[in-house]
């Protein structure tokens, strides 16, 4: 909808400091606030605040969240959408509510039932992902506040962001990250990395029987709104780094140099192993100690207790090396600030982005372990000269440096585009 163009009232001062907005463009076209749509997982959220931040507006977004029921019988139940889930999940909680009713009359105990995702769990802030609340509040708010934009990323997600696209399309620009896996055209625009199409590529083909290849998706190259990305989107940038090396300078500027910082993940699907790639990375550690002024290893939410156990045991004693507990601030920041180097584990597409947008060099162990879409990713980040492998001859003393990764970046400037083709514009 474009604004009608009024003229001046006759009479009117001139205005100052240029022309107002109802004259240039109008409300009507500038995107002031943005919706963040996530589905519980500090990774794939990271990615939809990452883009509104580049876009200049983290300050003027609202959190929402896509609420599952959690709990006993509701985690074989994932793999349903979400809406399904739902309604499934009323019923049985209205059976078993009665049932525990029936059981309180005879004088037995009342059994607790699960409680929602989230519930209780300092998410004052995260509004529930309501399709209808959302369209109205965008279609309401229109004529005085602009355009919406919304950010949704996960699977969880899809349905309400094509949803609320479907019903308000006048009002929203709508951006889905990470591949929705079918119907593309439900969204402004989709931005997910390039190995996401693996299965398109010739070496995917040949591991996929011919008479399976219909099944895999996505069947078709990438549309011109789908924006292609190598890593993850991030929240990571110079003025995050510069922030973070000021908050951890007392604890990290005092530390002998080189500083080595070691990034555990967790097993995937795509990326399988156990403490076998912890005693290859335990050993190798061991022979590049003595090009290291000190060490700092971390784990993340998805490494198995029995690798960072085993972690603990052979290198927490160490002089040259420090283990985060999990305990007090996370230094995950503060390691990409201060870090002169990195060793992260192959299954962690996230945090290789973050630290492949920092410029400095980046170790990968476990690769070789990869299959599927990650030996694509892996691929495309040696190619580009972002990462090695780790083989535990190197001389930590030693520097090397790429460009950094951007992607966060070049995704925003695409939204940027396709908003001024629809004549919209963002105003921070």
């Amino acid at each position: 909808m474009k604004p009608i163009r009024l003229p001046e009232p006759p009479g009117s001062p001139k205005p100052m400091g240029g022309v107002p907005d109802i004259f240039d463009g109008g409300v009507y076209g500038v995107v002031r606030r943005a919706v963040v749509i996530g589905n519980g997982f500090p990774a794939s959220e990271n990615q939809s605040m990452g883009l509104v931040r580049a876009l200049g507006l983290s300050d003027k977004q609202t959190r929402y969240r896509v609420m599952r029921p959690t709990g006993g019988i509701n985690e074989w139940l994932h793999w349903l959408p979400v809406s399904i889930h739902k309604k499934l999940y009323f019923v049985i909680s209205r059976i078993y509510w009665y049932s525990n009713f029936l059981i309180t009359r005879r004088g037995r105990k009342l059994a607790h039932f699960p409680a929602g995702n989230g519930a209780g769990v300092g998410l004052s802030s995260v509004l529930d992902a309501d399709v209808k609340n959302i369209v109205k509040m965008a279609k309401e708010t229109f004529e005085k506040d602009g355009p919406l934009l919304v950010v949704a990323s996960g699977r969880d997600t899809i349905s309400i962001a094509s949803s609320i696209k479907r019903l308000a399309s006048d009002n929203v620009f709508v951006v889905q990250v990470q591949h929705p896996r079918s119907h593309l055209d439900r969204f402004d625009m989709v931005i997910t990395p390039k190995h996401d199409y693996y299965s398109l590529t010739p070496q995917a083909q040949e591991q996929v029987p011919r008479f399976l290849r219909k099944w895999i998706t996505p069947h078709d190259p990438p549309a011109d709104h789908v924006v292609l990305t190598v890593g993850a989107l991030h929240q990571i940038d110079s003025a995050v780094l510069r922030s973070e090396a000021n908050a951890w300078h007392h604890e990290f500027a005092p530390l002998p140099k080189p500083l080595l910082v070691v990034n555990f993940g967790g097993p995937t699907r795509y990326c399988r192993y156990s403490t076998d790639l912890a005693k290859q990375l335990i050993s190798s550690l061991h022979n590049v100690l003595t090009s290291c002024g000190s060490v700092r290893i971390s784990f993340s939410r998805r490494t198995p207790e029995k690798v960072s156990k085993l972690v603990r045991k052979e290198l927490g004693t160490h002089p040259k090396i420090y283990i985060w507990d999990g305990e007090g601030p996370n230094p995950h920041l503060g390691h990409l600030a201060w870090a002169d180097s990195f060793i992260i584990t192959a299954d962690s597409v996230s945090m290789l982005s973050e630290a492949c947008s920092t410029g400095k060099p980046v170790y990968v162990v476990g690769a070789e372990r990869c299959t599927w879409k990650l030996v694509e990713f892996h691929k495309k980040l040696r190619e580009r000269g972002l990462v090695r492998p780790f083989t535990g001859f190197e001389d930590m003393s030693e520097t090397w440096g790429y460009p950094p990764l951007n992607d966060t970046a070049e995704a925003a400037s695409r939204v940027h585009k396709a908003l001024a083709e629809r004549g919209w514009r963002i105003q921070p």
